[in-house]
Protein backbone atom coordinates (compact mmCIF):
# COMPACT_ATOMS: atom_id res chain seq x y z
CA UNK A 1 0.00 0.00 0.00
CA UNK A 2 0.84 3.51 -0.66
CA UNK A 3 -0.03 6.11 1.79
CA UNK A 4 -0.18 9.86 1.75
CA UNK A 5 -0.34 11.87 5.00
CA UNK A 6 -0.43 15.08 5.94
CA UNK A 7 1.01 16.57 8.92
CA UNK A 8 0.91 20.29 8.12
CA UNK A 9 -0.55 22.92 5.46
CA UNK A 10 -4.16 21.45 5.49
CA UNK A 11 -5.96 24.19 7.65
CA UNK A 12 -4.22 27.14 6.04
CA UNK A 13 -0.99 27.63 3.67
CA UNK A 14 1.86 27.43 6.52
CA UNK A 15 3.04 24.25 8.09
CA UNK A 16 4.00 22.71 4.97
CA UNK A 17 4.91 18.88 6.06
CA UNK A 18 3.48 15.80 3.50
CA UNK A 19 4.56 12.03 4.23
CA UNK A 20 4.61 9.39 1.67
CA UNK A 21 4.80 5.71 3.11
CA UNK A 22 5.55 2.26 1.38
CA UNK A 23 3.70 -0.61 2.92
CA UNK A 24 5.93 -4.12 1.54
CA UNK A 25 5.39 -7.32 3.40
CA UNK A 26 5.38 -8.39 6.58
CA UNK A 27 5.01 -5.89 7.81
CA UNK A 28 8.18 -3.40 6.05
CA UNK A 29 7.78 -0.10 6.03
CA UNK A 30 9.41 3.33 4.81
CA UNK A 31 8.31 6.60 4.07
CA UNK A 32 9.77 10.27 2.97
CA UNK A 33 9.04 13.60 3.93
CA UNK A 34 8.29 16.45 1.85
CA UNK A 35 8.82 19.26 3.58
CA UNK A 36 8.87 20.09 6.99
CA UNK A 37 7.80 23.85 7.51
CA UNK A 38 6.57 26.08 11.05
CA UNK A 39 2.77 27.42 11.64
CA UNK A 40 2.28 31.15 10.97
CA UNK A 41 -0.43 33.40 11.59
CA UNK A 42 -3.68 32.11 12.71
CA UNK A 43 -2.29 28.34 12.40
CA UNK A 44 -0.25 29.37 14.96
CA UNK A 45 -3.04 30.73 17.68
CA UNK A 46 -3.21 28.76 20.78
CA UNK A 47 -0.17 26.72 19.97
CA UNK A 48 2.58 27.66 22.23
CA UNK A 49 6.19 27.98 20.76
CA UNK A 50 7.17 24.09 21.33
CA UNK A 51 3.43 23.39 20.19
CA UNK A 52 4.33 24.78 17.01
CA UNK A 53 7.85 23.51 16.21
CA UNK A 54 7.13 20.01 17.57
CA UNK A 55 7.32 16.64 15.04
CA UNK A 56 4.81 14.61 16.64
CA UNK A 57 4.49 11.97 14.00
CA UNK A 58 6.18 8.87 13.99
CA UNK A 59 9.51 8.80 12.11
CA UNK A 60 11.50 5.80 12.83
CA UNK A 61 9.91 4.04 9.22
CA UNK A 62 10.85 7.87 7.91
CA UNK A 63 13.73 7.44 5.22
CA UNK A 64 14.46 11.25 4.29
CA UNK A 65 13.25 14.76 3.58
CA UNK A 66 12.64 15.92 0.19
CA UNK A 67 12.93 19.84 0.17
CA UNK A 68 10.75 21.59 -2.65
CA UNK A 69 12.31 25.52 -1.20
CA UNK A 70 13.78 27.12 1.35
CA UNK A 71 10.67 29.36 2.90
CA UNK A 72 10.17 28.89 6.58
CA UNK A 73 6.81 27.71 6.03
CA UNK A 74 8.74 24.64 4.37
CA UNK A 75 11.81 24.15 6.33
CA UNK A 76 11.34 25.73 9.72
CA UNK A 77 10.64 23.04 11.36
CA UNK A 78 13.97 21.23 10.42
CA UNK A 79 16.06 21.44 13.81
CA UNK A 80 13.21 20.19 15.32
CA UNK A 81 13.27 17.02 13.30
CA UNK A 82 16.35 16.21 13.86
CA UNK A 83 15.91 16.51 17.44
CA UNK A 84 13.03 14.31 17.15
CA UNK A 85 14.97 11.75 16.05
CA UNK A 86 15.34 11.78 12.46
CA UNK A 87 18.90 10.56 11.07
CA UNK A 88 18.39 10.71 7.07
CA UNK A 89 19.64 13.03 4.00
CA UNK A 90 17.88 15.92 3.42
CA UNK A 91 17.27 15.97 -0.58
CA UNK A 92 16.83 19.32 -2.49
CA UNK A 93 17.63 21.40 -5.60
CA UNK A 94 21.75 22.76 -5.86
CA UNK A 95 20.36 25.95 -5.14
CA UNK A 96 18.55 24.97 -2.39
CA UNK A 97 21.62 23.09 -1.19
CA UNK A 98 23.28 26.85 -0.79
CA UNK A 99 20.34 28.90 0.98
CA UNK A 100 19.04 26.19 3.15
CA UNK A 101 21.97 26.67 6.07
CA UNK A 102 21.54 30.60 5.69
CA UNK A 103 17.42 30.78 6.36
CA UNK A 104 17.88 28.04 9.26
CA UNK A 105 20.51 29.94 10.76
CA UNK A 106 17.86 32.87 10.93
CA UNK A 107 15.09 30.55 12.57
CA UNK A 108 17.37 29.12 14.66
CA UNK A 109 17.85 32.75 16.41
CA UNK A 110 14.41 33.27 16.23
CA UNK A 111 12.74 30.34 17.44
CA UNK A 112 15.39 27.80 19.13
CA UNK A 113 18.48 29.80 20.91
CA UNK A 114 20.51 32.56 20.29
CA UNK A 115 23.37 30.91 21.70
CA UNK A 116 26.18 31.00 18.67
CA UNK A 117 28.05 27.85 19.27
CA UNK A 118 24.79 25.67 19.75
CA UNK A 119 23.59 27.25 16.05
CA UNK A 120 26.65 26.06 14.56
CA UNK A 121 26.34 22.98 16.05
CA UNK A 122 23.00 22.39 14.49
CA UNK A 123 23.82 23.76 11.61
CA UNK A 124 26.57 21.52 11.16
CA UNK A 125 24.57 18.87 11.56
CA UNK A 126 22.44 19.79 9.30
CA UNK A 127 25.11 20.80 6.53
CA UNK A 128 26.24 16.96 6.90
CA UNK A 129 22.93 15.83 5.53
CA UNK A 130 21.63 17.49 2.39
CA UNK A 131 22.21 15.62 -0.31
CA UNK A 132 21.79 18.11 -3.79
CA UNK A 133 20.02 16.47 -6.30
CA UNK A 134 20.46 18.08 -9.55
CA UNK A 135 16.63 19.18 -12.03
CA UNK A 136 15.34 16.20 -14.13
CA UNK A 137 17.86 13.47 -12.68
CA UNK A 138 15.77 10.45 -10.72
CA UNK A 139 17.65 9.97 -7.78
CA UNK A 140 17.06 6.58 -5.35
CA UNK A 141 15.60 7.22 -1.90
CA UNK A 142 15.43 3.30 -1.25
CA UNK A 143 15.06 -0.05 -2.70
CA UNK A 144 14.55 -2.93 0.14
CA UNK A 145 12.00 -5.16 1.77
CA UNK A 146 9.75 -1.73 1.92
CA UNK A 147 9.78 -1.13 -1.95
CA UNK A 148 11.50 0.80 -3.61
CA UNK A 149 11.06 5.07 -3.65
CA UNK A 150 12.70 7.00 -6.36
CA UNK A 151 12.36 11.17 -6.81
CA UNK A 152 12.62 13.75 -9.57
CA UNK A 153 12.86 17.04 -8.81
CA UNK A 154 11.55 19.53 -11.63
CA UNK A 155 11.77 23.23 -11.61
CA UNK A 156 8.68 25.22 -9.82
CA UNK A 157 9.44 28.36 -10.73
CA UNK A 158 8.37 29.69 -7.33
CA UNK A 159 12.11 31.05 -6.11
CA UNK A 160 15.46 29.87 -6.63
CA UNK A 161 15.67 26.33 -6.54
CA UNK A 162 12.73 25.46 -5.83
CA UNK A 163 10.86 22.48 -6.96
CA UNK A 164 7.95 20.21 -7.29
CA UNK A 165 8.80 16.23 -6.80
CA UNK A 166 7.47 13.32 -8.88
CA UNK A 167 7.90 10.22 -6.28
CA UNK A 168 8.19 6.70 -8.49
CA UNK A 169 6.82 4.37 -5.93
CA UNK A 170 7.12 0.61 -5.93
CA UNK A 171 5.52 -2.18 -3.91
CA UNK A 172 5.23 -5.70 -4.07
CA UNK A 173 1.09 -4.78 -5.19
CA UNK A 174 1.46 -1.50 -7.07
CA UNK A 175 3.56 1.02 -8.81
CA UNK A 176 2.60 4.88 -8.75
CA UNK A 177 3.73 8.20 -9.73
CA UNK A 178 3.00 10.70 -6.85
CA UNK A 179 3.61 14.05 -7.38
CA UNK A 180 3.81 17.20 -4.65
CA UNK A 181 3.53 20.15 -6.36
CA UNK A 182 5.36 22.44 -3.58
CA UNK A 183 5.10 26.29 -4.29
CA UNK A 184 4.67 26.71 -7.84
CA UNK A 185 5.07 30.44 -9.46
CA UNK A 186 3.71 32.06 -11.95
CA UNK A 187 4.49 31.72 -15.54
CA UNK A 188 5.98 34.96 -16.38
CA UNK A 189 7.86 36.03 -12.68
CA UNK A 190 11.44 37.50 -13.27
CA UNK A 191 14.44 35.48 -13.68
CA UNK A 192 13.04 31.55 -12.89
CA UNK A 193 11.56 29.51 -16.24
CA UNK A 194 8.23 28.68 -15.73
CA UNK A 195 7.14 25.53 -14.27
CA UNK A 196 5.59 22.82 -16.98
CA UNK A 197 3.19 19.85 -16.05
CA UNK A 198 4.85 16.61 -15.23
CA UNK A 199 4.55 13.78 -17.86
CA UNK A 200 2.73 11.29 -15.36
CA UNK A 201 0.87 12.13 -12.03
CA UNK A 202 -1.40 9.68 -11.12
CA UNK A 203 -1.51 11.22 -7.35
CA UNK A 204 -0.93 14.80 -7.34
CA UNK A 205 -1.30 16.86 -3.84
CA UNK A 206 -1.08 20.21 -5.51
CA UNK A 207 -0.94 24.11 -3.29
CA UNK A 208 -4.10 26.01 -3.58
CA UNK A 209 -2.28 29.56 -1.68
CA UNK A 210 -4.28 31.51 -4.93
CA UNK A 211 -6.82 29.17 -5.97
CA UNK A 212 -9.63 31.32 -5.45
CA UNK A 213 -8.00 34.12 -7.97
CA UNK A 214 -5.63 35.09 -10.89
CA UNK A 215 -2.91 37.47 -10.75
CA UNK A 216 -2.03 40.75 -12.86
CA UNK A 217 -0.58 40.43 -15.76
CA UNK A 218 3.16 41.32 -15.46
CA UNK A 219 2.65 44.50 -17.80
CA UNK A 220 0.08 45.58 -15.44
CA UNK A 221 1.81 44.95 -12.40
CA UNK A 222 5.18 46.62 -13.23
CA UNK A 223 2.73 49.56 -14.49
CA UNK A 224 1.55 50.01 -11.02
CA UNK A 225 4.65 49.42 -8.91
CA UNK A 226 6.08 52.39 -11.32
CA UNK A 227 2.82 54.37 -10.18
CA UNK A 228 3.22 53.79 -5.84
CA UNK A 229 7.20 54.96 -6.86
CA UNK A 230 5.91 57.72 -8.79
CA UNK A 231 4.00 58.90 -5.88
CA UNK A 232 6.80 58.55 -3.92
CA UNK A 233 9.03 60.96 -5.87
CA UNK A 234 6.14 63.12 -6.01
CA UNK A 235 5.67 64.27 -2.60
CA UNK A 236 9.32 62.85 -0.53
CA UNK A 237 7.64 59.79 1.46
CA UNK A 238 8.97 56.16 1.34
CA UNK A 239 7.17 53.48 0.08
CA UNK A 240 7.28 50.56 2.23
CA UNK A 241 7.64 46.51 0.63
CA UNK A 242 7.16 43.94 3.27
CA UNK A 243 8.77 41.43 1.62
CA UNK A 244 10.35 37.93 2.29
CA UNK A 245 13.76 37.80 2.18
CA UNK A 246 13.85 35.16 -0.93
CA UNK A 247 12.60 35.29 -3.81
CA UNK A 248 10.15 38.70 -3.95
CA UNK A 249 13.06 40.85 -3.14
CA UNK A 250 15.19 39.67 -5.49
CA UNK A 251 12.56 40.15 -8.12
CA UNK A 252 11.16 43.56 -7.12
CA UNK A 253 14.99 44.41 -7.69
CA UNK A 254 14.90 42.79 -10.87
CA UNK A 255 12.14 45.14 -11.87
CA UNK A 256 12.73 48.15 -10.17
CA UNK A 257 16.54 48.30 -11.82
CA UNK A 258 14.56 47.95 -15.37
CA UNK A 259 11.96 50.77 -14.50
CA UNK A 260 15.05 52.95 -13.45
CA UNK A 261 16.81 51.88 -16.80
CA UNK A 262 13.98 52.37 -19.00
CA UNK A 263 13.93 55.84 -17.24
CA UNK A 264 17.06 57.08 -18.92
CA UNK A 265 18.80 60.31 -17.69
CA UNK A 266 15.27 61.75 -16.19
CA UNK A 267 16.68 63.52 -13.21
CA UNK A 268 13.93 62.26 -10.77
CA UNK A 269 14.67 58.95 -11.01
CA UNK A 270 18.37 59.38 -9.97
CA UNK A 271 17.20 60.92 -6.21
CA UNK A 272 15.09 57.56 -5.69
CA UNK A 273 16.94 55.46 -3.09
CA UNK A 274 16.05 51.57 -2.58
CA UNK A 275 17.13 50.45 0.33
CA UNK A 276 17.39 46.51 1.14
CA UNK A 277 17.24 46.44 4.92
CA UNK A 278 17.45 42.96 5.71
CA UNK A 279 20.83 40.85 6.40
CA UNK A 280 19.23 37.86 5.49
CA UNK A 281 17.93 39.14 1.91
CA UNK A 282 21.34 41.02 1.19
CA UNK A 283 22.58 37.04 1.28
CA UNK A 284 20.14 35.90 -0.56
CA UNK A 285 20.84 38.31 -3.30
CA UNK A 286 24.19 37.66 -3.40
CA UNK A 287 23.49 34.12 -3.56
CA UNK A 288 20.85 34.52 -6.32
CA UNK A 289 23.87 36.72 -8.00
CA UNK A 290 26.29 33.72 -7.79
CA UNK A 291 23.49 31.39 -9.55
CA UNK A 292 23.03 32.85 -12.58
CA UNK A 293 22.85 29.65 -14.57
CA UNK A 294 19.53 29.05 -12.85
CA UNK A 295 18.18 32.22 -14.30
CA UNK A 296 15.57 32.52 -17.26
CA UNK A 297 17.03 33.59 -20.48
CA UNK A 298 15.78 37.64 -19.95
CA UNK A 299 17.95 38.23 -16.92
CA UNK A 300 20.71 36.48 -18.45
CA UNK A 301 20.38 38.85 -21.55
CA UNK A 302 20.61 41.63 -19.52
CA UNK A 303 23.72 40.65 -17.86
CA UNK A 304 25.21 40.11 -21.50
CA UNK A 305 24.06 44.04 -22.12
CA UNK A 306 26.14 45.29 -18.81
CA UNK A 307 23.07 45.64 -16.73
CA UNK A 308 23.47 44.37 -13.19
CA UNK A 309 19.72 43.38 -12.30
CA UNK A 310 20.69 42.68 -8.47
CA UNK A 311 23.66 45.19 -8.02
CA UNK A 312 22.61 49.19 -9.42
CA UNK A 313 24.15 52.23 -8.09
CA UNK A 314 20.70 53.50 -6.42
CA UNK A 315 21.25 50.32 -4.45
CA UNK A 316 21.84 50.42 -0.76
CA UNK A 317 22.29 47.73 1.41
CA UNK A 318 22.10 47.85 5.15
CA UNK A 319 23.50 45.01 7.62
CA UNK A 320 23.81 46.18 11.03
CA UNK A 321 21.03 46.57 13.01
CA UNK A 322 22.65 50.59 14.00
CA UNK A 323 22.57 51.27 10.60
CA UNK A 324 18.81 50.16 10.44
CA UNK A 325 17.82 52.39 12.93
CA UNK A 326 19.69 55.48 11.39
CA UNK A 327 17.77 54.66 8.39
CA UNK A 328 13.89 54.70 9.92
CA UNK A 329 14.63 57.90 12.00
CA UNK A 330 16.28 59.71 8.55
CA UNK A 331 13.10 58.58 6.07
CA UNK A 332 10.76 59.89 8.97
CA UNK A 333 12.32 63.07 8.99
CA UNK A 334 13.26 64.04 5.50
CA UNK A 335 11.71 64.52 2.24
CA UNK A 336 13.72 62.35 0.67
CA UNK A 337 12.34 59.70 -1.43
CA UNK A 338 12.70 56.00 -1.01
CA UNK A 339 11.54 52.60 -1.64
CA UNK A 340 12.58 50.24 1.21
CA UNK A 341 12.34 46.22 1.29
CA UNK A 342 12.62 45.07 4.71
CA UNK A 343 11.43 41.62 6.11
CA UNK A 344 9.57 40.14 6.90
CA UNK A 345 6.82 39.59 4.68
CA UNK A 346 3.67 39.32 6.40
CA UNK A 347 5.02 42.23 8.70
CA UNK A 348 5.03 39.54 12.04
CA UNK A 349 8.26 40.49 13.09
CA UNK A 350 11.27 41.99 11.80
CA UNK A 351 13.07 44.96 10.73
CA UNK A 352 9.78 45.96 9.06
CA UNK A 353 7.89 47.18 12.27
CA UNK A 354 10.05 49.70 13.04
CA UNK A 355 9.68 51.25 9.68
CA UNK A 356 5.59 50.73 10.37
CA UNK A 357 5.38 52.30 13.60
CA UNK A 358 7.20 55.15 12.41
CA UNK A 359 5.62 55.71 9.45
CA UNK A 360 2.07 53.99 9.01
CA UNK A 361 0.85 57.46 10.73
CA UNK A 362 2.05 59.59 7.88
CA UNK A 363 -0.18 60.02 4.66
CA UNK A 364 3.10 60.63 2.69
CA UNK A 365 3.88 57.12 3.10
CA UNK A 366 3.15 54.53 1.12
CA UNK A 367 2.96 50.34 1.73
CA UNK A 368 3.28 48.34 -1.11
CA UNK A 369 1.79 44.41 -0.47
CA UNK A 370 3.63 42.38 -2.97
CA UNK A 371 2.79 38.78 -0.78
CA UNK A 372 0.06 36.34 0.61
CA UNK A 373 -0.68 37.77 4.00
CA UNK A 374 -1.81 35.06 5.91
CA UNK A 375 -4.83 35.23 8.36
CA UNK A 376 -4.11 36.76 11.94
CA UNK A 377 -0.75 38.41 10.79
CA UNK A 378 -0.13 42.42 11.01
CA UNK A 379 0.49 42.21 7.36
CA UNK A 380 -3.26 40.70 6.45
CA UNK A 381 -4.97 43.53 9.17
CA UNK A 382 -3.14 46.72 7.64
CA UNK A 383 -4.34 45.34 4.31
CA UNK A 384 -7.96 45.01 5.62
CA UNK A 385 -8.43 48.15 7.79
CA UNK A 386 -5.66 50.76 6.22
CA UNK A 387 -7.64 51.59 3.40
CA UNK A 388 -10.20 52.65 5.93
CA UNK A 389 -8.64 54.45 7.96
CA UNK A 390 -8.13 51.46 10.68
CA UNK A 391 -5.08 50.68 13.13
CA UNK A 392 -2.78 48.05 13.97
CA UNK A 393 -1.10 46.34 16.78
CA UNK A 394 2.29 45.88 16.41
CA UNK A 395 4.93 45.42 19.48
CA UNK A 396 1.22 45.41 21.65
CA UNK A 397 0.64 48.81 20.75
CA UNK A 398 -2.29 50.28 18.50
CA UNK A 399 -0.57 52.60 15.92
CA UNK A 400 -3.25 54.48 13.45
CA UNK A 401 -3.03 53.36 9.56
CA UNK A 402 -2.58 56.99 7.76
CA UNK A 403 -0.34 56.28 4.76
CA UNK A 404 -1.72 54.35 1.58
CA UNK A 405 -1.94 51.23 0.97
CA UNK A 406 -1.41 49.23 -1.99
CA UNK A 407 -1.31 45.55 -3.04
CA UNK A 408 -0.44 44.34 -6.28
CA UNK A 409 -0.90 40.23 -6.75
CA UNK A 410 1.15 39.82 -9.86
CA UNK A 411 4.64 39.63 -7.60
CA UNK A 412 3.66 36.63 -5.49
CA UNK A 413 5.86 34.31 -5.83
CA UNK A 414 2.75 31.96 -6.51
CA UNK A 415 0.79 30.71 -9.72
CA UNK A 416 -2.38 31.71 -9.74
CA UNK A 417 -5.99 30.21 -10.01
CA UNK A 418 -5.78 29.54 -14.06
CA UNK A 419 -1.45 28.67 -13.82
CA UNK A 420 -2.44 25.88 -11.12
CA UNK A 421 -5.30 24.72 -13.56
CA UNK A 422 -3.26 24.73 -17.12
CA UNK A 423 -0.71 22.90 -14.75
CA UNK A 424 -2.99 20.02 -14.00
CA UNK A 425 -4.56 20.01 -17.36
CA UNK A 426 -0.95 19.82 -18.80
CA UNK A 427 -0.54 16.04 -17.66
CA UNK A 428 -1.26 14.04 -20.35
CA UNK A 429 -3.43 11.68 -18.40
CA UNK A 430 -4.93 13.56 -15.59
CA UNK A 431 -4.41 12.08 -12.22
CA UNK A 432 -6.39 9.66 -10.66
CA UNK A 433 -6.78 11.66 -7.34
CA UNK A 434 -5.83 15.24 -6.68
CA UNK A 435 -5.38 16.51 -3.24
CA UNK A 436 -5.82 20.26 -2.22
CA UNK A 437 -2.80 21.61 -0.23
CA UNK A 438 -2.08 24.81 1.19
CA UNK A 439 -4.46 27.32 1.27
CA UNK A 440 -7.49 28.83 2.61
CA UNK A 441 -10.38 26.83 3.31
CA UNK A 442 -12.51 29.69 0.18
CA UNK A 443 -9.04 28.59 -2.09
CA UNK A 444 -8.95 25.37 -1.79
CA UNK A 445 -12.89 25.00 -2.46
CA UNK A 446 -12.62 27.62 -5.44
CA UNK A 447 -9.86 25.41 -6.57
CA UNK A 448 -11.51 21.88 -5.96
CA UNK A 449 -14.67 23.23 -8.05
CA UNK A 450 -13.08 24.96 -11.23
CA UNK A 451 -11.09 21.23 -11.27
CA UNK A 452 -14.57 19.40 -10.64
CA UNK A 453 -15.66 21.57 -13.94
CA UNK A 454 -13.03 20.85 -15.88
CA UNK A 455 -13.88 16.96 -15.71
CA UNK A 456 -10.73 16.08 -13.24
CA UNK A 457 -12.34 13.09 -10.56
CA UNK A 458 -11.65 12.53 -7.02
CA UNK A 459 -10.60 15.64 -6.19
CA UNK A 460 -10.07 15.80 -2.05
CA UNK A 461 -9.08 18.57 0.61
CA UNK A 462 -7.77 16.67 2.80
CA UNK A 463 -7.69 17.36 6.81
CA UNK A 464 -5.08 16.79 9.37
CA UNK A 465 -2.92 13.78 9.87
CA UNK A 466 -5.80 12.29 7.08
CA UNK A 467 -4.01 9.12 5.20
Amino acid sequence: MLALTHHGAVTGVTGSCHELTLHGPGGAKGGMLVDCGIFQGSEAAGRSNADELAVDFPLAHVRALVVTHVHIDHVGRIPHLLAAGFDGPILCSPPSALMLPEILEDALKIGFTRDARLIERVLDRIRARIVPVPFDQWHTVFNDGAGRLAIRLQRAGHILGSAYVECDATTVAERERIVFSGDLGAPDSPLLPEPRPPERADRLVIEATYGDRDHEDRATRRHRLQAVLEHALADGGTVLIPAFAIGRTQELLYEIEDIIFEAGDDPRWKQLDIVVDSPLAAEFTRLYRNLKPYWDEEAIERVRQGRHPLSFDQLLVLDRHEDHLKAVDYLTRTGRPAVVIAGSGMCAGGRVVNYLKAMLGDARNDVLFVGYQAAGTPGRDILTFGPRGGWVMLDGERHPIRAQIHQVGGYSAHAGQSDLLRFVTGIPQLPAEIRIVHGDDEAKAALKRKLEEGGVANVRVPGSQET
